[in-house]
């Protein structure tokens, strides 16, 4: 389970794909592996690091619950001290964290939830100054906060590395405040990347130096004493570190943070879209090579996208320079590119490449961007394509509530022994196949036919599908030819 400063549990799968090694042994080359970077010790760098690492413990007033204020006379009053409530009922909470400075004039990060709805925030150093600290913004989509020490001191601070050049199997260090045993120091190697535990924004760095509660805010070092991730979360059946924990990048803490300090809160760039996610046979319908990148199902009316001339079936590639692996990606992408900000989009529009630019507006906050659309598991078989159309009419219009703005035919039934079975559904409305629109039964068997032609190309599939307001969908069906 997933555990964050005060246990919290959110369900965490993660589907590893692993990559073929090739027919060489992956031993071969083991004699040039530079053993010279592994370090004798960790010592020097903790000391040097330590100062600007502090201790965050928080105050928050709580309104009476469970058993009331011993009344004054009662035997059991002189207990209400230790249940520390006052002459209303109301008593103090603490929680316990961790964090950094990032500037000489203390500015600090550390994670939203560790001073969520505190009155009160102090941060004690490594030799038990403390200081009290006031929240400049925090955004809870991240687990981002920053903080401003109240001081006229300049105070020791460390830098934020590049967090994108972190690879898997780097050494890294942590220290925090564990349980409350502040100057906690762990180390072990970055475990994987770009993981993910559900959050619209996630893109962790896996580390199995220990993390436990108290350490979230906290900084994971490189060896070169720069923070490349803010510790945040941990998989746990037991509360303690098992090897597996969670820090949000530093290229991610860096612009959340700066945005913060600038704004008081964060400003994220919007597109304007709703996307669905690819296999490797709609890949191979667009005609490219990996199942990378996220079609476009719906375009907002005036906004970004629709102002860029995108279109709804644009199949995204890279946008600001930047890989789209999935969802996901694009979500993280499109919020840091920032708002009015003109940026380049790669993106297949009827199998051919070709490149966009659009200026993107600001996201609300109360809304999500990209929608993400999901696709049924696929289902390819050897058979025809086994569905019976039927003309759009009407009658059928009303049975289905198309919109009348929607142009195609309607699947009437769908056999379920054909390759579109798990795919399509009765009532679905096919709008293109083989990028070309289908208006009529007769243009959806010549699109069928000719795709008999490419056996080697799965045939695309556009379909209007009512539910949730209804919306659009990409499917690819292989057809055999030998049928």
């Amino acid at each position: 389970m997933l555990r964050f400063a005060r246990p919290l549990c959110l369900a965490a799968l993660f589907a590893v794909s692993p990559l073929a090694a090739g027919a060489q042994s992956l031993s071969d080359h083991a004699e040039e592996v530079d053993m010279s970077d592994a370090p004798e010790s960790f010592a020097e760098l903790a000391r040097r690091l330590m100062p600007a690492v502090v201790n965050i413990t928080t105050r928050q007033t709580v309104a009476p619950r469970g058993l009331p204020e011993f009344p004054e006379g009662s035997p059991l009053e002189r207990f209400n001290p230790f249940f520390g409530r006052d002459e209303e009922g109301y008593h103090q909470e603490g929680s316990l964290g961790s964090g950094f400075i990032i500037s000489a004039d203390g500015i600090v990060v550390t994670n939203n939830h560790v001073i969520e709805n505190a009155d009160e925030i102090t941060a004690v150093f490594s030799d038990g100054t403390e200081l009290r600290a006031e929240l400049i913004g925090t955004d809870p989509e991240t687990d981002v906060a920053v903080l401003r020490l109240i001081t006229s001191d300049p105070l020791p601070f460390v830098e934020l590395a590049d967090s994108d050049a972190a690879e898997v199997g780097d050494w890294v260090m942590a220290i925090g405040n564990p349980f409350g045993f502040g100057g906690s120091v762990s180390a072990g190697i970055i475990s994987a990347r770009n993981r993910n535990t559900g959050g619209r924004y996630d893109d962790f760095i896996q580390t199995d130096a220990a993390i436990n509660r108290g350490n979230s805010g906290g900084p994971l070092f490189n060896l070169a004493g720069e923070v490349v991730g803010v510790n945040t979360a941990i998989i746990s059946p037991t509360g303690g570190s098992v090897g597996i924990g969670f820090a949000i990048p530093s290229n991610m803490v860096r612009q959340v943070s700066s945005q913060l300090v600038e704004f008081g809160e964060l400003r994220r760039g919007w597109l304007g879209v709703s996307v669905q996610g690819i296999d490797a046979d709609i890949a191979r319908a667009y005609g490219v090579n990996s199942a990378s990148g996220v079609i476009i199902t719906r375009i907002e009316d005036s906004g970004p996208a629709d102002e860029a001339g995108l279109e709804v079936g644009d199949l995204v590639r890279t946008f600001n320079g930047e890989e789209v692996r999935d969802t996901r990606a694009l979500t993280r992408i499109v919020a840091e590119a920032g708002v009015d900000k003109t940026v380049s989009v790669d993106i297949v529009r009827d199998r051919r490449a070709r490149t966009l630019e659009v200026t993107l507006g600001e996201l609300d906050t109360g809304g999500e961007e990209p929608e993400e659309q999901e696709i049924p598991e696929m289902a390819i078989t050897d058979n025809a394509l086994g569905v019976e159309f039927i003309t759009l009419d009407d009658a059928t219009r009303r049975r289905y509530g198309v919109p009348s703005d929607i142009l195609g035919v309607v699947v009437n039934s769908v056999s379920p022994r054909g390759p579109s079975f798990g795919k399509l559904e009765k009532g679905d409305v096919i709008i293109e196949m083989g990028f070309d629109p289908v208006s009529s039964v007769a243009d959806a068997v010549e699109e069928m036919e000719e795709a008999t032609g490419r056996p080697e190309t799965p045939l695309l599939i556009q379909v209007w599908r009512g539910g949730r307001g209804g919306y659009k969908a990409f499917f690819s069906i292989q057809l055999d030819v030998t049928s």
